[in-house]
């Protein structure tokens, strides 16, 4: 992903999937695109070791990769060309 949007939710309370879905929703009002692929810190992601950094796990229509680059609450969120985007 070249372009994205990075996207700040603190709410704890809410499960990882909400928090992607809130991002996700306000991507596409704001773009008018379904985004494909989202960036996180590996913290957040409860079934991948923190130590890898580049472990992908797809939610739904939104592929979910770690980044230790990515901080945590934040998420880095667009499309990436290389995967296939079926709603447009």
């Amino acid at each position: 992903m070249n372009i994205g949007m990075l996207w700040f939710d603190n709410d704890s309370k809410a499960e990882l999937t909400t928090r992607i879905e809130r991002a996700a929703h306000y991507y596409r009002e704001k773009y008018g695109k379904q985004p494909n692929i989202c960036f996180v810190h590996p913290s957040m992601v409860k079934t991948v070791p923190s130590d890898d950094a580049n472990k992908t796990v797809v939610r739904g229509e939104i592929e979910l990769r770690t980044s230790k680059s990515v901080l945590p609450n934040h998420f880095w969120i667009g499309i990436n060309g290389t995967l296939s985007h079926s709603s447009s």
